[in-house]
């Protein structure tokens, strides 16, 4: 409040018009801070740097290591935590932001001021110095001035009273007494010409010490105060501006903690409870009552029942160590690493059949590598007609390509195929073991989806896929022979390699305008000739598994039978790729559940898996 009350015109230079050494100590005193308080911001930067490496650092040892089991199942508990170690990264992005914005937009600043200020300080108070040099320099002159009207006013007044003296004196001569009246006056006008330069000096001093000290001075106080508030200022703001840097990260700040808070929500202790039971649940019976044993009734058939009894069920002490124990030992060596048997073993340190696992765990492996190799064969055979497509191209325009090119990938494929289809049946066979012997029903709901996936699915107009099941006599749905299948199908594939495939180009494909919404991959017959054309065989081409991915370019109306609409942008599965009609067989996913059909195939942008 005192210095709000101050006068508007009370400046430095009216105030401390004698203040020049203070003033200048003051001033490079205000510069020296200012820059002291730049270091602070250079080494809070640095310290803010330092912050964000170190969370860095810190995010990057505790990341949990990636394994293909964990994936599969993650407790709530590890995915939090992931969670949480995110939000800290870019909690240190933050704090490198605060560091750059610190640097960039304060630290220069006042690096820069603080140069300006002392460049005007020094030309301030150069001037100023000058400005006092001439005054004392004019006070000097004015001194001496002083000094010799001094010495002549004593000087006449001396000459003076020695013309008294002689003229009052009777025995000197006429001619002494002229000599001393002479020197009388010459003294006398001495000392008025020294009077006289006195006088002018003295205003000429007067004169240059009022301007000095009322105008010229006064203007290199007053910038000096100008430079000081300016410097003041610039602490103020450059003080918010620092405080402004924390401000705008400060939103994105909370959002991370927010984001720890909402893993953090995310836990679910009975979730992860159920994972433990998924992960490490074996499928063994607990053991029931071990039987009384009667000594004192020996009896064989009670003996060789008992012993029966306990074999299978492993409900006494010796079964204890047996049946049960036995198959836990399996697991022994489970690593590949005290095992004798390394051949036999997977890369994850298991035997290709997972026999060394318990029942469950065994199953749902099975269940995972016959998905798996659905869809390498899916892939594999999605490879082998884009082969065969490019070799019919060849061969009806020999100016595309050489034929003989792909003849060599194509037999590649196919052997692929083929290997890829017996080893898709050996695990079948596995699954419907593990299945059969582990669960009550026939068929457990997984292995009868895995069978699902696996059926073949004949094409009709309207787009969609229906499974083929047979019945038995007794009225029971089984699953098509995998095997013959995969035999046939290879023995197919081989001969149309052998055969020279070619593409049929006389129609055998019918658009969804025509209603019938079929694309086949017409072969010709026999090397000798025929002009009998087969389709490919549908029944093995697998409905389940898409080929790849399409995205819509432009929006499409389905108008006939056959076709779905689709919007631009949409993203569908490729059923069928197109087989030289210009239509695509799409599915994609809608209120009404999952639908199938065709789509022109210039207004999609496919991506088909390798």
């Amino acid at each position: 409040m005192a210095v709000q009350e101050l006068e508007i015109g009370t400046t430095w230079g009216k105030e401390l018009w004698d203040q020049f050494d203070n003033l200048a100590t003051h001033t490079q005193k205000g510069i020296d801070f200012f820059e002291r308080f730049g270091n602070f911001i250079r080494d809070r930067s640095a310290i803010e740097v330092e912050y964000a490496l170190k969370l860095r650092r810190l995010v990057k040892n505790y990341q949990p290591k990636k394994s293909k089991e964990d994936e599969e199942n993650e407790f709530s508990t590890l995915i939090a935590f992931k969670n949480v170690l995110k939000e800290v990264a870019d909690l240190a992005g933050q704090r490198e932001v605060v560091a750059e914005n610190l640097q960039n937009q304060v630290l220069q600043g006042i690096t820069l001021l603080a140069k300006n200020l002392r460049e005007e300080r020094k030309k301030s108070l150069n001037q100023g110095a000058l400005l006092t040099q001439s005054l004392h320099t004019q006070i000097g002159t004015l001194d001496r001035a002083k000094r010799s009207y001094e010495k002549a006013f004593r000087e006449a007044e001396k000459a003076l009273e020695g013309y008294q003296k002689a003229d009052a004196d009777l025995h000197l001569s006429r001619a002494d007494v002229e000599k001393q009246r002479i020197n009388m006056n010459i003294r006398s006008s001495q000392s008025e010409d020294a009077k006289s330069e006195y006088a002018n000096q003295l205003q000429i001093t007067n004169k240059l010490q009022q301007q000095h000290y009322q105008t010229a001075l006064p203007e290199v106080f007053n910038r000096l105060q100008e430079l000081d508030e300016k410097r003041t200022r610039g602490m103020k703001e450059f003080i918010k501006r620092s405080a402004d840097v924390e401000y705008e990260v400060s939103p994105i700040i909370a959002r991370c903690l927010e984001g720890m808070v909402k893993a953090a929500d995310s836990i679910n202790e009975k979730d992860d409870s159920m994972i433990v039971i998924e992960k490490y649940q074996s499928g063994f019976q607990p053991p029931g009552d071990i039987p009384f044993e009667d000594l004192s009734k020996p009896d064989p058939d009670a003996a060789n029942n008992s012993q029966t009894h306990n074999s299978s069920t492993g409900l006494n002490h010796m079964t204890g160590k047996g049946t049960t124990k036995d198959k836990l030992k399996k697991r022994v060596g489970i690593f590949g690493i005290f095992t004798g048997n390394k051949n036999n073993l997977s890369t994850d340190g298991l035997k290709e059949d997972f026999s060394d696992l318990p029942p469950t765990q065994r199953r749902k492996k099975l269940t995972a590598k016959v998905q798996e190799l659905q869809q390498k064969v899916a892939q594999e055979q999605a490879a082998s007609d884009g082969l065969m497509k490019m070799k019919g191209v060849y061969e009806a325009n020999s100016m595309l390509g050489d034929p003989r090119t792909v003849e060599e990938q194509l037999n590649e494929s196919v052997n692929r195929l083929d290997r890829l289809r017996i080893e898709l049946q050996r695990y079948q066979k596995l699954l419907d073991q593990a299945n059969s012997q582990t669960c009550n029903s026939q068929h457990s709901p997984q292995a009868h989806r895995v069978i699902q996936n696996g059926q073949r699915a004949s094409r009709h107009s309207n787009g969609s896929s229906n499974h083929e099941n047979h019945h038995d006599d007794n009225g029971e749905d089984h699953p098509d022979d995998a095997g013959s299948l995969s035999r046939s199908a290879s023995e197919s594939s081989v001969q149309q390699a052998q055969n020279g495939l070619n593409i049929n180009n006389n129609g055998s494909s019918a658009s969804p305008e025509s209603g019938l919404g079929t694309s086949h991959t017409s072969l010709p017959g026999s090397g000798q000739g025929s002009t009998n054309e087969q389709p490919l065989n549908d029944e093995y081409y697998d409905a389940d598994q898409p080929l790849g991915t399409c995205r819509a370019l432009y929006p499409f109306d389905a108008t006939s039978e056959g076709s779905i609409p689709m919007s631009e942008g949409e993203e569908l599965q490729v059923i069928e790729v197109d087989q030289g009609d210009g239509w695509t067989r799409v599915r994609r996913f809608s209120s009404k559940g999952w639908e199938e059909g065709f789509v022109p195939t210039s207004y999609i942008e496919c991506t088909l898996y390798a």
